[in-house]
C-alpha cells in the first residue's frame, strides 16, 4: 500500500537531522568546556615530532604482533594528570596516534571497561621484549 506524500508527517528536526540545542545561546551550556582548547598547543608539529610518531606507529605495530598473540591486549600508560594507570588496547592506541599524526591532537576517548591489568604492559616492556626476540633471531 502507498501513502501519498502529504500524509507523511514533516520532519520535526532542522535540516541536519538532528533536534534544536536545548541550550543554544545559554551562557551556562555545560558544552562550552568541550570547545575550549585552554590547554591545546596550537603550534603545529615538526618535522622531529612527525618522524618519531610515524615510529611509534610502526613500533606499536610490531609490539602487537609479537604480544596479541600471547594474550596482552594493550599498553598500559601511568597518567601524570591523574596518577591513574590508563589501559589502551592496540587498535585505540594506534587509532589514537594515528589521529594526531592526521589532526595535530587527540580528542578525547572512552577509557578501556574494566580492564584486566595483568593483560596490559608498557612501552619499555614491548620495547624489551622486541629487542630480545631480534636478538635471539639474529643469534641463530
Amino acid at each position: 500500500m502507498l501513502v501519498p506524500h502529504d500524509a507523511v508527517p514533516p520532519n520535526p528536526f532542522s535540516g541536519d537531522g538532528l533536534p534544536p540545542d536545548p541550550f543554544h545561546g545559554d551562557p551556562e551550556d555545560p558544552a562550552r568546556a568541550l570547545d575550549e582548547h585552554h590547554d591545546h598547543d596550537d603550534r603545529p608539529m615538526t618535522a622531529e615530532e612527525r618522524e618519531d610518531l610515524v615510529g611509534d606507529l610502526a613500533d606499536l605495530a610490531v609490539y602487537q604482533a609479537l604480544l596479541e598473540p600471547r594474550g596482552l591486549r594493550g599498553i598500559v600508560v601511568d597518567c601524570g594528570e591523574c596518577d591513574e594507570p590508563h589501559y589502551h588496547d592496540w587498535e585505540l592506541l594506534a587509532s589514537s596516534l594515528q589521529q594526531l599524526l592526521d589532526d595535530g591532537r587527540m580528542r578525547p576517548h572512552e577509557p578501556a571497561f574494566d580492564p584486566d591489568p595483568e593483560c596490559y604492559v608498557s612501552w619499555e616492556y614491548c620495547r624489551g621484549f622486541a629487542d630480545g626476540v631480534t636478538s635471539s633471531e639474529n643469534a641463530h
